[in-house]
């Protein structure tokens, strides 16, 4: 058999070498077989080849109808005795292809009609749109001609592919009708062309749109009378037995010559994939993985919901589509086996692309379909290139489980309950049957298997109308986005065979009985539904999702206890008292530590103090020697209380942060204004304190907030490391769990030590001043922009700081950068504009310098016309002037109008229309 058009001389050998060898098995077959057969085994121990190679060949030379097998395990094959009509040997290859595709019996009915048409048969056109089998078809029009003894054994089926020469008619000709010797400089010998080679045979000229008028033109008289000349040949033509046929994907009324076409009489059309039935379909995909595993030497395990996907996605490149998405599973699963990843060749939904995995929800219909192709109690097909019939791999279930799988798989379709009770009595009455057929192989339920991204998030759906109806709850929004991320995120721990473990599960169970009851009986549909075991600990987060269903974790502002200890009788309670006396308040408590007491015993005081509090509570300790420094974290780890220190102390610094504290100012936000007290009692002593401030985390973070500790961190990860610009910084995210005693403010704050965060992401919102973003505008990238300028702005901040750090003599830079920031977004807030970041970098500089120098007692710049200034901009003086206070306190200065003025300057919001 010769193939021409893309082939090679090296292909051509390996067609050679193939086809002795099936003719070398074909022989030993008919040698033993005889009337009792011969296993596949038997036969290639006979002849020294491989069982894989055996097996393909054996099965090539049923499909040719030389050969039949019968049997199960083993199973045994025979040479049929006859090939002189097909009679003998049974249905031809077209026969065998219409009875598994009743769609084509039209077109195999006109093919078988176009080949034993008298003398030689008739051309045949055949149309279609690409990947619709027309090559194949050709190719089983050749068979059956050798099959009906129209043409010999050996009778050639030659393909040419038009468009390789569609722009050289004298090339095309040659290739055609062949060279004759000395035709032109170079042609040193006769060539044949592929008429020449296809004599007796078929000649079959794909895309033969792409043939030129000039081409087309040159079969006229061939087709007519099966004479032509080769290139350079003046005497008499040759002549060449050949039955033409033509695939194109247009229409020929306008791709092709009229004078052409007419000269063929017989137009097949071949149906599109989505023209045929699903048994159609199921018959090619069974075809498909058998020539696989013929292919591979080994039996494909396929499970359910590849299958289903398979069979419903959509293909719109028809046969020749769904063929190739077949062999790049199988070639996936062949990798994985050979990786030593897998001990079989076994292809899973969740290995497959996400656009095979839509077939899975695309058509309700289909089930009764399936469970006449597939059954309803089956987990896996496997194909086996020397099994005639599909094997199942099935696993034991009673009927409850299916049924409730049942009932929760149709609802997720969204059918009427009208449907649900007449799909659920064909279910159960199949199952019953299919037991009773099948009572010796252990029938099971086919279990949903895991899937990706879009099907996690269908199953989440029907969770969660399984839940808000048991809970009698109504879910956020939030929650589905949320949870498909965890169950995604769970399913990949679980991959990597790394544990899943809920600290808190009893605390869950008692706290919460309803919703991890719940949460259990959504365990058990995630582990039907997506074919996956969860531990009973993932029924602990999933019931997290159902107690925190209003959407937002809010907690209630934490108070600040104000706990001073220091050396002496009566330092501590002294100073304790008189700023509850001046405050009119009894807030702060002084702990005294006598000089002959060591440390740890007032430690243990001060714990058994706080036992009897009411916890918990936020903690600033004004401390007065290096040794009590480390009481507050000694605290935080036996309570899981936040602290914060400031190692001097004095009754002005007790006053101001009971002061504080009795506001309801936040623990940073008082121990921010306690340090500035400093400032009033050694203004030198504060430039040290300045710089200890100023060491704030280098490492910039992003915090996504989930329920295991885990949740989307490493996909958003990626997403925004590919993303975003970040400079020179460091970026990491930062997944926050919700599960434990300790609160989400008290967890980003402990964060905040460490990172300077950005923002916070996730399914939840929480009382945070952080900007926040859900994880779904994340995921689909709707969120960087405002991200990407949180990110700007502060790498630019950080750059400044840098530069501060260099120039300024009288504060320290980093910490300068600090009250320059707050300072610029307030007011970016009172005037309701956003500052380019590239004009940031000029307006704060100035205000470092502005500060320095101030600070150090230089001169003020004057602005000329500062009253006028003033009067016709006095809505924006009001603004900067009351802003600068802050200025003032912070850094113990005073900025005067004209300074104030100058700011004006930057911050006019005519800047910024």
């Amino acid at each position: 058999m010769n193939r021409l058009g893309s082939s090679t001389s090296s292909s051509d050998a390996m067609e050679g070498i193939r086809m002795s060898r099936i003719d070398t098995v074909y022989e030993k077959l008919k040698e033993l077989s005889q009337e009792a057969g011969v296993t596949t085994n038997d036969l290639a121990d006979a002849l020294g080849l491989s069982r894989a190679n055996v097996s393909s060949d054996l099965n090539q030379l049923c499909e040719d109808g030389k050969a039949a097998k019968e049997g199960v395990r083993p199973v045994l094959y025979r040479a049929v005795a006859s090939r002189e009509t097909a009679t003998e040997a049974g249905p031809t290859a077209l026969d065998r292809l219409a009875l598994k595709n009743p769609s084509l019996f039209p077109a195999v009915e006109q093919a078988k009609a176009a080949v034993l048409y008298p003398p030689k048969g008739m051309p045949i056109l055949i149309l279609g749109e690409t990947g619709t089998g027309k090559s194949m078809f050709a190719g089983l029009i050749h068979q059956y001609a050798v099959e009906m003894g129209r043409m010999a054994e050996n009778s050639p089926f030659v393909v040419f592919n038009c468009a390789d020469y569609a722009n050289n008619p004298q090339l095309l000709l040659s290739q055609l009708f062949g060279v004759k010797k000395g035709a032109y400089t170079g042609a040193d010998s006769d060539k044949p062309g592929l008429v020449e080679k296809a004599d007796g045979g078929i000649l079959f000229l794909d895309e033969v749109h792409r043939l030129p008028p000039e081409g087309q033109e040159m079969f006229f008289t061939f087709m007519d009378t099966g004479a032509y000349r080769k290139l350079g040949e003046t005497d008499a033509g040759r002549t060449a037995k050949v039955l033409i046929i033509c695939a194109t994907t247009e229409n020929p009324d306008s791709a092709l010559l009229k004078t052409f076409t007419r000269r063929i009489p017989m137009i097949i059309r071949m149906p599109n994939l989505s023209d045929r039935n699903m048994e159609e379909r199921f018959h090619l995909i069974s075809q498909f993985l058998r020539e696989e595993s013929s292919r591979l030497g080994r039996p494909i395990s396929v499970s359910i919901n590849s299958m289903k996907s398979f069979l419903s996605y959509h293909c719109p490149h028809n046969v020749g589509q769904l063929k190739t998405d077949i062999q790049l599973a199988c070639a996936k699963a062949y990798a994985e086996l050979v990786s030593n990843k897998k001990e079989t060749i076994k292809i899973n939904s969740i290995d497959l692309p996400a656009y095979i995995r839509e077939g899975l929800y695309r058509e309700t219909e289909h089930r009764q379909l399936w469970n006449k192709l597939i059954g309803i109690n089956k987990r896996y097909c496997i194909f086996d290139s020397s099994e005639e019939q599909i094997l199942f791999e099935e696993e034991e279930e009673n009927i409850y489980d299916m049924i409730d799988l049942r009932v929760h798989e149709l609802k997720s379709k969204g059918i009427s309950d009208a449907q649900l009770e007449q799909e659920m009595a064909k279910d159960i009455e199949e199952y019953f049957s299919s037991y009773l057929r099948s009572v010796n192989s252990n029938p099971s339920f086919a279990n949903l298997e895991s899937i990706v991204s879009p099907e996690i998030i269908r199953v989440v759906e029907e969770i969660i109308r399984f839940s808000e109806e048991k809970l009698s709850k109504t879910f956020s929004q939030k929650v589905p986005y949320g949870m498909a991320v965890h169950i995604a995120n769970s399913i990949e721990r679980i991959k990597r065979h790394k544990r899943i473990v809920h600290p808190q599960l009893n605390r869950i169970r008692t706290e919460f009985p309803e919703e991890f009851s719940t949460a259990v009986d959504c365990l058990k549909i995630i582990n039907r539904v997506l074919d996956i075991t969860m531990p009973i600990d993932e029924a602990g987060f999933l019931a997290m999702f159902f107690v925190y269903h209003e959407g937002s974790v809010r907690e209630p502002r934490r108070r600040v206890k104000v706990i001073i200890i220091a050396h002496g009788a009566s330092t501590a309670t002294s100073m304790a008292e008189t700023a509850n006396s001046l405050l009119g308040v009894d807030y702060a408590f002084g702990m005294n530590l006598p000089l002959d007491e060591q440390p740890q015993q007032v430690i243990s005081r001060l714990k058994n103090h706080l036992k009897e509090s009411a916890l918990p509570l936020d903690i600033l300790f004004l401390v007065d020697m290096g040794s009590l420094t480390n009481v507050g974290e000694e605290i935080e780890r036996e309570f899981g209380i936040r602290t914060k220190t400031i190692p001097l102390v004095s009754t002005l610094h007790g006053i101001e942060a009971t002061r504080k504290a009795m506001m309801g100012y936040s623990l940073d936000e008082i121990y921010q204004d306690t340090l500035q007290v400093n400032d009033l009692l050694n203004p030198d002593h504060s430039l040290a304190l300045q710089a200890m401030e100023s060491a704030s985390p280098e490492t910039m973070a992003i915090v996504t907030l989930c329920t295991t500790g885990e949740g989307g961190a490493g996909l958003l990860k990626s997403i925004l490391e590919k993303h975003l610009r970040l400079g020179d910084y460091p970026m990491e995210v930062l997944p926050l769990s919700l599960a434990g005693n300790e609160g989400i403010g008290a967890k980003l704050e402990n964060l905040q030590k460490r990172y300077r965060i950005i923002c916070l992401v996730g399914s939840f919102q929480v009382a945070s001043d952080l900007p926040q973003f859900g994880i779904a505008a994340v995921l689909n990238q709707s969120a960087l922009p405002d991200i990407q300028k949180l990110v700007d702005i502060e790498t630019t901040y950080r750059t400044i700081g840098d530069t501060l750090e260099n120039h300024l003599k009288h504060v320290n830079g980093r910490y300068a950068m600090k009250g320059i920031k707050q300072f610029i977004d307030s007011i970016e807030n009172r005037l309701r504009v956003k500052i380019d970041t590239s004009v940031l970098i000029g307006i704060a500089i100035h205000i470092g310098c502005m500060i320095d120098r101030l600070k150090g007692g230089g001169k003020i710049d004057h602005f000329e016309g500062k009253a006028r200034f003033i009067e016709e901009n006095c809505e924006l003086y009001q603004v900067i002037k009351g802003n600068c206070e802050m200025l003032n306190q912070k850094f113990q200065i005073h900025i005067s109008d004209d300074e104030v003025c100058n700011l004006m300057i930057f911050f006019n919001p005519k800047n910024y229309s």
